[in-house]
């Protein structure tokens, strides 16, 4: 057996990958695994991969082969590849596109130039229900199978949980035409123009306006300007646009950016709102608007958005927060170009496999250390620091807990609060965010802070109003809950200060620190400080939650602290 103890990866039969962070090629590793395997965990030392179905069909769409794959864990691992690693390698990457979705008139096919492949599928259970007239068994006149019209979407989901993901060349509708570019002086009066890798994105969407583009998930992080990367893509759909955004903050940020960046005139962009109902040429709402409903009983009241106008672009910001009633609608809106926009395709719910075939796999991709290193995003400093409870009582009422229970008690141990006055005065200079998850710890903070706090009660003018003062350094710190997580354009910010999160939760971390990340004009730098209760189940969650930053190349300096008494 070959032995070569300088590399770095250790790669195991049962598709785990160990990846030792003390090795000189530890970064080049950990780029080349992001590509096509997923992080399990990532203590000190060793890091754990997992190759999975979906990391290497998601290779396969963007354009890796087998052969690179392979050649990458050759070329990176200590031992020997186990051989049947390399044949999953080979098959699961090929099974992408060995089906295809195409349309001929109206009719819509599912083809393959594998004959007994097609046979098989049209057999399973849980595709038959989609297909026209599926064959008698073992028979099939040619190598196609008619599916129904408007099921395009379900079928595509069907087929992936039987392991076989479609490629979808079926088309799409133009839409309406809309006659929008790109400006070059934005209307602030800076030159203004697509970075190389936003170029890159949209380009890997478009396709150029082939079968093959018009559907995909674009990953950047947070601060990178996926907002532009989706103008980007207006500018090169030219048709009507529906946008869907997490809330009114965010919707009104996409407006004034593509006023700000785009020829379109204010009476071509409508946001549909709580407060407004206007549907023009681009569309803005939230997806709180679209999945209400007066009860549970009762349908969706805003649904007819979606065939509301002849939509040639339909973009999911955040879409790995993609609502289940979302993703239903979705799977009928397979003839409208799609975009997924977000930071991180981790979904809590699992359903990472839903955004790949009703969204579009991922187009594009681009480490997050990259673009630090090129100064597009702010370089950050990450610290958990651990903190005991402040006396016996609290530590028994946590110690007799229900698990559920335990967690709360963890995260608004009031010890906590003693940090966040240490790093006020540390960062008396600079802009704050204190984030949590539970409304009477953050109260409690702000009163003791005398900062403003912003949670999901604050009205929407008042939210608006207390974050221009923020941009304005009228008020340097403020307190906030998770309701700015997403999409919320403070570019000064530079400390974060995470005092309770939503248990593990990975894309929660990873838009948190994102709050930090925009570029700043003097000092590029940013504190992402997440303060844990000491031998918690806390401190349990908080690892899981470091996992996808961990991936992107940040590592946790840990500090343990006690309290004064």
């Amino acid at each position: 057996m070959s032995f070569h103890p300088e590399n770095p990866l250790i790669v195991q039969s049962d598709r785990t990958i160990l990846l030792e962070t003390a090795s000189p090629r530890f970064e080049e590793a950990r780029d080349a695994l992001s590509l096509f395997a997923e992080i399990v965990k990532s203590p000190e030392h060793i890091h754990t991969y997992r190759v999975t179905p979906l990391s290497l069909w998601n290779a396969a769409a963007l354009g890796a082969t087998p052969e690179e794959v392979k050649e990458t864990l050759l070329n990176l691992s200590k031992y020997e590849v186990p051989a049947n690693l390399n044949s999953d390698v080979e098959d699961f990457m090929a099974r992408y596109g060995r089906l295809k979705l195409i349309k001929e008139g109206d009719e819509l096919f599912l083809i393959s130039e594998d004959e007994a492949l097609l046979i098989e599928i049209s057999r399973q259970k849980s595709v038959i229900p989609h297909l026209v007239d599926p064959p008698a068994a073992g028979k099939l006149e040619e190598r196609r199978l008619k599916v129904k019209g408007e099921e395009r979407g379900l079928i595509k989901s069907a087929l992936i949980r039987v392991g076989f993901p479609v490629e979808d060349l079926a088309g799409y509708t133009p839409g309406t035409p809309m006659d929008v570019d790109l400006r070059e002086t934005s209307l602030e009066g800076e030159a203004f123009g697509l970075r190389d890798y936003q170029n890159e994105a949209v380009g890997a969407f478009w396709a150029g306006g082939s079968e093959r583009g018009g559907s995909g998930t674009i990953v950047l992080p947070c601060g990178a300007g996926k907002t532009v990367v989706g103008i980007g893509a207006m500018a090169s759909v030219k048709a009507h646009t529906l946008v869907l955004t997490t809330n009114v903050t965010a919707l009104r940020q996409w407006r004034d950016e593509i006023l700000d960046k785009s020829d379109l005139d204010p009476e071509d962009v409508g946001e549909y709102s709580g407060d407004k109902k206007e549907v023009k040429p681009v569309t803005i709402t939230t997806y709180q608007m679209l999945t209400y409903r007066p009860s549970k009983d009762e349908p969706f009241k805003h649904f007819h958005l979606f065939n509301e106008a002849d939509w040639g672009l339909i973009i999911y910001d955040e879409v790995h927060l993609l609502p289940a009633p979302v993703f239903r609608a979705v799977a009928n809106l397979q003839s409208r170009r799609r975009l997924g926009l977000t930071a991180t395709l981790v979904r809590e719910d699992g359903k990472e496999e839903e955004v790949f075939s009703l969204i579009g796999p991922k187009k594009y991709d681009v480490p997050w250390r990259v673009l630090e290193k090129r100064g597009y995003i702010a370089s950050a400093t990450c610290t958990e620091i651990r903190v005991p409870f402040p006396d016996d009582d609290l530590r028994l009422d946590y110690a007799i807990a229900e698990s559920r229970d335990k967690y709360r008690i963890a995260a608004c141990n009031p010890g906590k609060n003693q940090v966040v006055n240490r790093l006020l005065k540390e960062h008396e200079k600079d802009q704050v965010l204190i984030i949590g998850q539970y409304l009477d710890q953050l109260h409690e903070i702000a009163e003791m802070t005398g900062a403003p706090v912003i949670t999901g009660q604050t009205p929407q003018a008042q939210r608006d109003i207390l974050y221009e003062k923020f941009r304005k350094g009228e008020e340097p710190v403020l307190v906030v809950s998770k309701v700015a997580n997403f999409a919320v354009d403070l570019p000064d910010a530079n400390v974060a200060i995470q005092v309770s999160g939503t248990f593990g939760s990975r894309q929660e971390e990873a838009q948190r620190l994102g709050r930090v990340l925009r570029p700043k004009k003097n000092a590029n730098t940013a504190s992402f400080y997440t303060i844990v209760t000491r031998d918690s189940s806390e401190q349990d969650f908080s690892n899981k939650r470091q996992l996808f930053l961990t991936e992107q190349g940040y590592r946790y300096k840990i500090e343990t602290v006690e309290l004064d008494s």
